[in-house]
């Protein structure tokens, strides 16, 4: 890519962690912010690690064909390591615990980490770890593995950054908005109520991240 707008899993500074915590699972990157704020290219060098406080990872999914229940995942985990200068030695990684599935009502997330879903007992983590970074457009694709109760998957991430910017706490902060990215439950065994839960499931990803200090 010319200009830059990820997972390994696979979005900022200022942009709408806020929006995406009141409003789980929604469109994130069509908000009027992220249309707002310019991408950048990838010029800056070093380890992020992911702030999980300004962090999103979500998804929707559909329920009878009449609506899309919505949630997100409130323990997670990630790194970014970037060069500016050889986009391939570029990579993402993000973990999530399943167990801290959240759809906001808590019999349906208590059968979302049983073995009918999630089974988080027997696969408390998801991961996505990418293999490759590209430029794609006016942004980025990541491409890496998304893995899942145990099953390994190719996805490919297209996502645009943000920043470089000085935080107000003297820090160093770097944002990434992912476009969302669709999934079928069923490539990773969780056929279960087929005929009451839609097979496709929409993930979003809204991520900040900090620089590591004397990186």
């Amino acid at each position: 890519m010319k200009r830059n707008a990820a997972l390994s899993l696979i979005a900022l500074p200022v942009l709408a962690a806020s929006y995406a915590t009141l409003h789980p699972g929604v469109s994130i990157a069509k908000t009027p912010l992220a249309e707002i704020l310019a991408p950048t290219p990838f010029k800056q060098n070093g380890t992020y690690t992911v702030d999980p406080a300004h962090t999103f990872v979500g998804f929707d999914i559909g329920h009878l064909g009449l609506s899309r229940v919505q949630g997100r995942f409130d323990k997670l985990v990630g790194t970014l390591q970037i060069d500016g200068k050889d986009l391939s030695k570029s990579s993402v990684q993000l973990t999530m615990q399943t167990e801290s599935v959240d759809t906001n009502v808590a019999p349906r997330d208590m059968d979302l980490r049983s073995s009918n879903f999630f089974d988080v007992a027997k696969y408390p983590e998801m991961t996505f770890r990418s293999t490759r970074i590209r430029s794609y457009g006016r942004g980025y694709l990541a491409e890496g593995d998304l893995s899942l109760k145990g099953v390994t998957k190719p996805v490919t991430i297209s996502f645009k950054q943000y920043g470089p910017i000085r935080d107000p706490w003297g820090g160093t902060r770097i944002g990434i908005l992912a476009e969302p990215l669709t999934i079928h439950r069923s490539a990773y065994g969780m056929a279960f109520d087929a005929d009451t839960v839609s097979d496709d499931v929409i993930v979003h990803i809204s991520l900040e991240a900090t620089l590591n200090k004397g990186k």
